[in-house]
């Protein structure tokens, strides 16, 4: 059904006067365990009123041996996805049957399987499938009834109530003891559904064990209180100790049986010489092997101790023999001046480490030196094991010292002027050394010891000296500062007429003075932007001379000086023989110089290329009327064009 989830029965072993979920006694080993199977192997239940069913989905009457449950009625059944030990494990799946006090499981152990008198735990781990925080669902309620295999009943059996679980692994282990009377060695088991029919009464099941219960027993070795402690004993190969395990007081009814599990080997009795007492005394030689001794204590009632069905064991005391740990093969390291070493270990947890300058440091991870000749030296070192086992083993570090490298300061100097640089190491010896400088573009030899640099900008020079026997290296920086040196700049060549003045202009040139020579014509020869009023041409030449003392610079400039042209502003072309031509003073030395007149109305009725003929008033032979003309002289050498206007008059 469903939307129903019905009785899901699990198997339990309910007796007068015992316990559920409890344990208050020591356990013997299983005599009888049913798991369901793993891996491959589903196992079932011998013998069932229920009817078996692939999947894991069982209806009313129905059981599925499954490794997982989901897919069924996720909104009301818990998903699990791995059974009660998690081991690819099968479990018992159960959709109990409406009907009331059925049988679902029965099992007959064999025939002397149990000692007489001898009380039993009979358990199992059960999950109710159905989520907790849910309402009018039926809770499974299992009896286990315990028969002998005539049919006889043994005690009285009770139902258990299962509650929900939040959680989908909260497996339970729920269990019930019984006595084994007199003539009593197999038993008969069967499990009955008293739960009522309806929604619910469904759960899971595994783990089903049949074991020996008795008091509690508890080994170990006594502490100064004389309280037993059962913290695991420790020691190393290579030492020497005795243990004495003792029990917790039992009555007299019980014999006893010392058993030893030696490297997971199995547990066996200790009958050379036989351990039947309370008290077991172990001796560890030195030369014990490393490995896992492990010890307990059997009790039984009388001569049942000679079964292991009729015993219960205490706790287990282990005694651990803890190999050392490998020794770390010695060794060396070189290191240089200035920087770190680090010490590392192999094989530990821990390292102790001691060594020069008073060194004691222990730490789980590499320790990290300064490379400083105080440092220098063995270091030994103790590799601790994490059962604190030691080994021990060194290494030798050797420190080389840095080369002392010696400079001197070097002087600013004026750009372009190549500057020496030269470094040398102070250290005794006949050690070899190679030079690397950088940057390298402005450098002689930047391998060298002896070079020179020819920076055009103040530049900072790392040098790297290394010892070629002991491959360390130092560095040093230099700062060459450069000087600038003065550009001389006269500007450009100036053009006057004759009488006229112009300015010479120098440029920039920083924190230097100005000398202009020759100094004829010129109101100061020592300003940068002088007044000069040569009456010819005439080159000049200025002089910068820096303040930083570099050197000085000079550049030349020519003031062309032409003579003047006087245009007259009148003339009477009326061949009266006064006046007649325009005639233009010095205009015929300038004999690329070309002339132009024009009309008021922009009409050109004169050009000449030189003047070696002045002009005389006339265009294309006509006579020009009386009145303004206007010209433009261009003497083309690069002085300003001339115009103006001129006034014909006949």
């Amino acid at each position: 059904m469903q939307f129903k989830p019905k009785l899901l029965l699990f198997i339990l072993l309910l007796f007068a006067g015992t316990e559920v979920r409890a344990q208050a006694g020591s356990l013997g080993d299983p005599v009888f365990t049913f798991d369901f199977g793993s891996g491959n192997t589903p196992k079932f239940p011998p013998a069932t009123g229920y009817q078996y069913v692939t999947g894991s989905c069982p209806n009313d009457g129905q059981y599925a041996i499954s490794k997982t449950e989901t897919g069924c009625h996720d909104d009301t059944w818990h998903q699990v996805l791995k059974d009660h030990t998690g081991n690819d494990g099968y479990m018992m799946v159960v959709n109990a049957n409406e009907v009331q006090g059925q049988k679902f499981f029965e099992y007959t152990l064999n025939p002397n399987t149990l000692c007489e008198n001898t009380e039993y735990e009979f358990s199992a781990y059960i999950l109710n499938l159905i989520k907790a925080g849910q309402s009018g669902f039926n809770r499974p309620n299992v009896s286990f009834v315990i028969e002998k295999p005539d049919g006889t009943p043994i005690g009285i059996a009770e139902g258990v109530e299962i509650p929900e679980t939040s959680d989908p692994s909260g497996w339970v282990k729920y269990s019930r003891r019984f006595t084994a009377g007199a003539g009593v060695t197999s038993v008969r088991i069967k499990m009955i559904n008293n739960a009522p029919g309806g929604p619910g009464n469904d759960l899971l099941l595994d783990d089903i064990a049949f074991r020996a219960y008795g008091p509690i027993v508890q080994t170990g070795i006594p502490n100064d209180a004389g309280e037993i402690s059962t913290i695991p004993g420790n020691q190393c190969v290579g030492i020497s100790k005795r243990y004495i395990i003792k029990s917790s007081p039992i009555n007299d009814t019980y014999k006893y049986q010392w058993q030893q599990n030696l490297n997971g080997a199995g547990w066996t009795d200790i009958t050379t010489p036989p351990e039947t007492t309370p008290t077991l005394i172990r001796d560890f030689p030195a030369t014990q092997p490393a490995g896992s001794y492990q010890y307990r204590l059997g009790v039984a009632v009388g001569d049942n101790i000679t079964s292991e069905s009729c015993r219960v064991y205490s706790n287990t005391f282990t005694i651990n023999v803890n190999a050392l740990p490998p020794v770390p093969v010695p060794s060396t390291q070189t290191v240089c001046e200035g920087g770190t070493f680090t010490l590392t270990g192999s094989g530990g947890v821990t390292y102790k480490w001691t060594g020069p300058n008073n060194l004691s440091v222990t730490s789980p991870d590499p320790v990290t030196i300064p490379a400083i000749k105080a440092n220098e030296g063995r270091y030994n070192v103790e590799v601790i094991s994490m059962a604190n086992c030691s080994s021990f083993s060194y290494v030798d570090v050797t420190v080389n010292l840095k080369p002392i490298i010696d400079m001197e300061e070097i002087q600013p100097a004026c750009k372009g002027v190549g500057v020496p640089l030269k470094v040398s190491v102070h250290e005794p010896g006949t050690d070899t050394y190679t030079y690397s400088w950088f940057p390298t573009g402005d450098l002689t030899n930047a391998n060298a010891a002896d070079l020179t640099a020819n920076p055009n900008i103040t530049t900072d020079y790392t040098v790297t000296v290394t010892n070629n026997r002991t491959t360390c290296s130092d560095t040093r920086q230099v700062h060459v500062e450069i000087l600038d040196v003065p550009v001389a700049n006269a500007g450009s060549d100036k053009k006057i007429f004759e009488g006229q003045l112009v300015m010479l202009d120098g440029g920039e040139a920083g924190d230097v003075t100005y000398s202009w020579s020759p100094t004829e014509y010129l109101d100061n020869p020592h300003s940068r932007t002088p007044t000069a009023k040569p009456p010819h041409t005439t080159p000049y030449v200025l002089t910068v001379t820096p303040a930083n003392g570099c050197s000085i610079d000079v550049d030349e400039m020519i003031v062309t000086v032409y003579e003047k042209i006087v245009v007259p502003s009148t003339f009477t072309p009326n061949n009266d023989g006064v006046n007649d031509i325009w005639n233009i003073e010095a205009l015929e030395t300038y004999p690329d110089g070309v002339i132009s007149v024009f009309t008021r109305n922009g009409k050109q009725v004169f050009q000449s290329r030189g003047y070696g003929k002045p002009w005389d008033g006339k265009f294309n032979g006509s006579l020009l009327p009386a009145g303004t003309y206007y010209y433009v002289i261009d003497l083309k050498n690069n002085t300003p064009k001339l115009s103006g206007w001129v006034l014909l008059v006949r």
